[in-house]
């Protein structure tokens, strides 16, 4: 890639604030994971509801990934990221001020931050279209390592809690969140150019391509297994090693930061090579690691050994299916961002909640871990079945400038 040709083509003070903004969301989003063991602790938790607490914002992320992206088209991404996290705040705000005291409060709050893990589908469209197509996958790949939030969670979130009580970590979360709005507000611009609102109905169209649904669910795998796997581990290294909260922080922030920073890598190779290529590669490795991790390792670091790899694959694997989605739905981007995040946010909420569930009901992740190997193998049978057509059609070299 040329670095000048790059720096000329967007707007980098932009590229900078979804990076941010997105960064510090994702943070928030996942921070019931690394609290899950001092919260299960406090509120007496089964292993099906700590599975069911971690997933919760997961899911509401997925749903309200639709809305923003709604909104996205018609106020504008800066705007509509800018609401979203006022909201995130408000929120934090009242549990750090009147506390957690239930299950059923612990998922009321798990809805709101769902706002938070939605940011998706405004950083990504804020970024996307200020760029030409062959700079997409490098461009959403810098927007899209704002997935690094969720290490900072896993790396500070249960120390401080340890320290402070984990009903002020989210007090505490409220200092670099306002910060960075300002900075978002100050930094962010809207790209000229961006496409004319639509009704609902009509952005509902898109689902009647085949394509939006193979991208859905290619997103659900390597996005899903990214995030899943970082709301989770925290409690699965406590609950399958015994490790200490404070400890389990640790190795899950190894294992979130290495899948959160190679995002940028798994674009910018997808620009190279082509994302068909990139993402055959990544889901093989992404289901070898994951089915080597279900089988139970004897030591906690051989589990880490596992899931770095996974998550290296997985990380890299988002990059690449938004290489790719931003060449098929150029028009359509904003709706396509709502509608590939919610998938992504689903196959997350399945992970995270199939792991609790398997635990509790066999006495182990195993079961939950080897299905969702399963389900990467699923996606590259579905992969090398439609590469061919795309790359005869949209992807043709006649047609695009950005090889698929």
């Amino acid at each position: 890639m040329d670095k000048q040709s790059f720096l000329k083509a967007g707007h980098p003070p932009t590229l900078l604030a979804a990076f941010l903004y997105f960064d510090l969301a994702f943070m928030v989003w996942v921070i019931l994971g690394p609290l899950g063991v001092q919260i299960a602790q406090d509120l007496h938790l089964t292993h099906a509801e700590k599975g069911l607490m971690v997933a919760t914002p997961v899911l509401a992320g997925a749903v309200l990934r639709l809305v923003m992206g709604l909104l996205v088209d018609s106020l504008g991404p800066k705007r509509t990221g800018a609401v979203g996290q006022v909201v995130v705040i408000a929120a934090l705000a009242v549990a750090w001020r009147f506390g957690i005291h239930s299950f059923e409060q612990v998922l009321v709050l798990g809805v709101f931050l769902g706002v938070a893990g939605a940011s998706f589908a405004v950083a990504l469209p804020l970024a996307s279209r200020w760029y030409p197509p062959e700079h997409q996958g490098t461009a959403l790949g810098i927007a899209g390592a704002g997935n690094s939030g969720t290490a900072l969670a896993a790396l500070f979130a249960p120390g401080l809690a340890a320290s402070h009580g984990w009903g002020n970590v989210f007090g505490l979360a409220l200092i670099p969140l306002c910060l960075v709005l300002a900075l978002y507000l100050a930094l962010a611009k809207d790209a000229p150019g961006a496409p004319p609102a639509k009704s609902p109905g009509e952005y509902l169209k898109v689902l009647r391509d085949k394509d939006a649904w193979w991208f859905m669910f290619f997103y659900a795998v390597t996005f899903g297994g990214f995030v899943g796997l970082a709301s989770s581990l925290t409690i699965y290294f406590n609950a399958q090693y015994g490790l200490d909260a404070r400890t389990a922080g640790y190795f899950t922030a190894a294992c979130v930061f290495a899948g959160s920073m190679v995002r940028p890598i798994g674009g910018n190779l997808a620009d190279r090579i082509g994302g068909v290529r990139t993402l055959t590669v990544m889901y093989l490795l992404a289901a070898l690691f994951l089915a080597l991790a279900s089988t139970g390792l004897p030591r906690a670091w051989m589990a880490v050994a596992a899931f770095v790899p996974a998550m290296l694959a997985l990380g890299m694997g988002n990059g690449a299916v938004f290489q790719l989605v931003p060449q098929r739905f150029r028009k359509e981007i904003g709706v396509m961002t709502g509608l590939v995040g919610m998938a992504g946010g689903i196959g997350g909420f399945y992970l995270a909640s199939s792991l609790g569930l398997s635990r509790q009901l066999t006495g182990s992740y195993g079961p939950g871990l080897l299905a969702f190997a399963g389900l990467a193998l699923v996606a590259l049978a579905g992969l090398t079945g439609v590469k061919s057509r795309w790359r005869t059609t949209w992807g043709a070299a006649h047609l695009s400038a950005a090889r698929i």
